[in-house]
């Protein structure tokens, strides 16, 4: 899966943009940002259209990536997973959702629920330049700090960048929820933090307790091996377009998302084998590479493969941070 935009949710931001002042987008960009740091949610930080556009412009194609990257491991884990309908809960302007269709093109119905009406008018207005089921996608007003017995099933649910919006106390009966409302795959993205892979370890206690099969990244359903100060996390490089970097203040032409993620399946859903996850960028020396490695067994430890196997090394280099070894 490319970290990009796809071409026509790249052209339908492009589109806003028309007529837009950008000094006053990177302006409100900024002050988005400064508000989600400090903890304040969707409803305090987006209150209009314009808020919306400058989300789209400066953190969409940091969310779109991870998103993308987050299924396209799932799909890896469950080649034979087939969805027809997807819930994008907590969807903000729809970024999962387009990353939902690109992984499975077949998709029949797709449904975002937000608490924000400014965020779901930006979704309805970049989805009606989309393809396949995005043309005809629901939009519901929901509230996740709420779980509602009527959320629609869905065989994927998506929560990307929600948790942290939700207060630690109500997260776990928001993940029952979402979990009630999955009859295939529940995928959950949290920014790439200590406090989003606490957030992400508290979902992972819940859906164990509820039964789910872990498909990623943990490779079991043990006790996470990591202590602090580490923290397990992973990143996407993406690239910025020339109004992403006004947006961001930024000089350079990548940015690397730094996310946290967990895949959980139904019984239903046949899964391959889990491997050991790169934990971190892999570190190559003369005479070997060596992998920080999450294994099956649930430990977290470091494994070399030497440079004179040969045919070890040749595949040992193609891997990276957050691939499951073969």
């Amino acid at each position: 899966m490319s970290p990009d935009l796809p071409a026509a949710l790249r052209l339908a931001a492009d589109r806003l943009l028309d007529g837009v002042s950008r000094k006053g987008l990177a302006e409100r960009a900024a002050k988005i940002s400064t508000g989600y740091r400090g903890g304040e949610t969707s409803k305090v930080v987006v209150t209009d259209e314009a808020d919306a556009i400058a989300y789209v412009l400066s953190r969409l194609p940091a969310t779109y990536a991870a998103g993308a990257y987050v299924l396209a491991q799932a799909r890896r884990m469950a080649p034979d997973f087939a969805p027809a309908r997807v819930l994008d809960a907590g969807a903000g302007p729809g970024g999962a959702s387009w990353a939902a269709l690109e992984t499975w093109p077949g998709l029949g119905s797709v449904t975002l629920l937000d608490s924000s009406r400014p965020f779901l008018d930006m979704a309805a207005k970049l989805a009606a330049e989309g393809h396949g089921a995005l043309k005809a996608a629901k939009f519901l007003r929901g509230d996740l700090t709420a779980p509602a017995a009527d959320w629609p099933q869905a065989d994927l649910v998506i929560a990307s960048y929600a948790l942290a919006e939700i207060p630690a106390a109500r997260q776990a009966d928001t993940v029952s929820a979402l979990w009630s409302a999955t009859d295939g795959m529940l995928a959950l993205v949290e920014p790439g933090t200590p406090d989003g892979y606490r957030r992400i370890l508290a979902a992972r206690e819940t859906l164990i307790a509820a039964g789910a099969t872990l498909l990623a990244p943990c490779p079991h359903a043990l006790a996470c091996p990591l202590t602090p100060p580490d923290w397990c996390h992973f990143v996407q490089r993406l690239p910025r377009s020339r109004d992403h970097r006004l947006a961001k203040g930024a000089d350079l032409p990548f940015e690397d998302e730094k996310f946290i993620y967990l895949v959980a399946a139904q019984p239903s859903v046949r899964a391959q084998t889990p491997t050991a996850r790169i934990l971190a960028p892999p570190r190559t020396a003369k005479p070997a590479i060596t992998f920080k490695l999450c294994t099956p067994s649930g430990t977290a430890e470091l494994a070399e493969v030497p440079r004179r196997d040969k045919a070890a090394y040749a595949w040992a280099r193609r891997l990276d941070w957050g691939d499951a070894l073969p």
